[in-house]
C-alpha cells in the first residue's frame, strides 16, 4: 500500500495547489506535508521522465508559497530541500536534485529576492552539460550551474556584497563535484559567479593569471571533500585535494583529500587562496559523501 498512498498524497497535495482555497493554495498550514510528500515521490522515482513530472509539482507547491507575503518567515525544517537564506535578508534560495539513474543529477532551485522596494522570484534552469568552462563564465538564472547549495558566505567590497554560496554536486558514477558559487545582484537582477578568487588554484592546476568566476573541485565519487566556511574569520576551508598517481593528476575521478587543508581569505576585495592552513581547530569530519547535515537534501 506504500506506493499507491504515496501516489494519493502527491494528487491531493497537486489538486490544493490547483485550487483558490487559501492565500497560497494550500491553506495556512497544508504545504509542508504536500512539499514532503513530492519531496518523497521524488526520492523514490526510477525514471527520468517520473522525476522531471514529479519535480514540477514540487515547483508548483513551492511558487505560491514563496510569493506569498510571509515568504521570508516560513520555515522549512523537517523538509528534505537545501534552504539557504541571507542574513541581511536579501535572498531565500531553495535548491533540489534529480538523481538519474544512469549516475548524473539535474539541479532545480528558485530564488527569491527581496531588494526592500519588491520582491522577485526567479526559476533556476541547470545547463551543466552547456557549461563547458564553469569557471570561467558569469551566469544567471537561465543558465544555472546547478548545484545543492547548503551554507553562505556574505562578504563586503565598498557598498556590494557577493554572497559566497558553498554547494554540492553530483556529477556522475565516478567524480562528485564541490562547488564554492558567488551570487550578487546587479541592477536588482541576480549574477552567478565573479572574478573574485585569486592566487593559486586547487591542487594540479598551477597558478591561474585571470581570475576564475567561480571555484569548481572535482574528486572520486568513493572520497568525501570538505568545504566549509570558518566562523571565525572570513574565510572558508577545504580539503586539498591530491592524485592517486602522478599520471592521473589531471582526472578528477581518482583524486582525494590527502589530510591536508587549503582555505580562501577575504581579503581586500578577493577570495585569496591559502595553501597549507591549520584546520586543527574546525571540525572538517566527512562522515559521507553528501551536503552537510544541515538543509542537505536526502536524495
Amino acid at each position: 500500500m506504500r506506493t499507491p498512498l504515496r501516489t494519493l498524497l502527491s494528487a491531493l497535495g497537486l489538486a490544493i495547489v490547483c485550487s483558490a482555497d487559501g492565500q497560497d493554495g494550500l491553506g495556512h498550514d497544508g504545504w509542508p506535508g504536500a512539499l514532503t510528500a513530492e519531496l518523497r515521490a521524488l526520492a523514490d522515482a526510477r525514471t527520468a521522465t517520473a522525476q522531471d513530472s514529479i519535480s514540477e509539482r514540487v515547483k508548483a507547491v513551492l511558487r505560491p508559497v514563496l510569493e506569498a507575503p510571509d515568504a521570508f518567515d516560513r520555515t522549512f525544517a523537517g523538509i528534505p530541500i537545501t534552504t539557504v537564506d541571507a542574513a541581511d535578508g536579501r535572498f531565500r534560495l531553495l535548491t533540489w536534485n534529480l538523481p538519474r539513474p544512469d549516475g548524473t543529477h539535474r539541479y532545480e532551485g528558485l530564488l527569491l529576492v527581496n531588494d526592500g522596494r519588491r520582491r522577485a522570484l526567479y526559476e533556476l534552469r541547470d545547463m551543466t552539460e552547456r557549461i563547458p568552462a564553469p569557471e570561467s563564465t558569469e551566469l544567471g538564472p537561465e543558465n544555472w550551474y546547478g548545484a545543492l547549495y547548503y551554507d553562505v558566505v556574505p562578504v563586503k567590497q565598498g557598498g556590494r556584497t557577493w554572497y559566497t554560496l558553498l554547494g554540492w554536486k553530483g556529477h556522475s558514477r565516478v567524480e562528485t563535484r564541490k562547488v564554492i558559487e558567488v551570487l550578487s545582484f546587479r541592477g536588482g537582477k541576480p549574477r552567478f559567479g565573479a572574478p573574485v578568487f585569486t592566487g593559486e588554484g586547487p591542487p594540479g592546476q598551477g597558478d591561474r593569471r585571470i581570475k576564475p568566476q567561480r571555484r569548481v573541485f572535482g574528486y572520486a565519487a568513493q572520497a568525501t571533500m570538505s568545504l566549509k566556511r570558518d566562523p571565525r574569520a572570513e574565510r572558508i576551508v577545504f580539503d586539498h585535494l591530491s592524485p592517486m598517481r602522478p599520471d592521473l593528476a589531471n582526472d578528477p575521478a581518482f583524486r582525494g583529500p590527502d589530510l591536508s587543508y587549503d582555505a580562501y581569505l577575504w581579503e581586500k576585495g578577493l577570495w585569496r587562496f591559502q595553501r597549507d592552513v591549520d584546520a586543527r581547530d574546525l571540525d572538517m569530519a566527512r562522515p559521507w559523501n553528501a551536503p552537510p547535515k544541515e538543509g542537505r537534501s536526502k536524495f
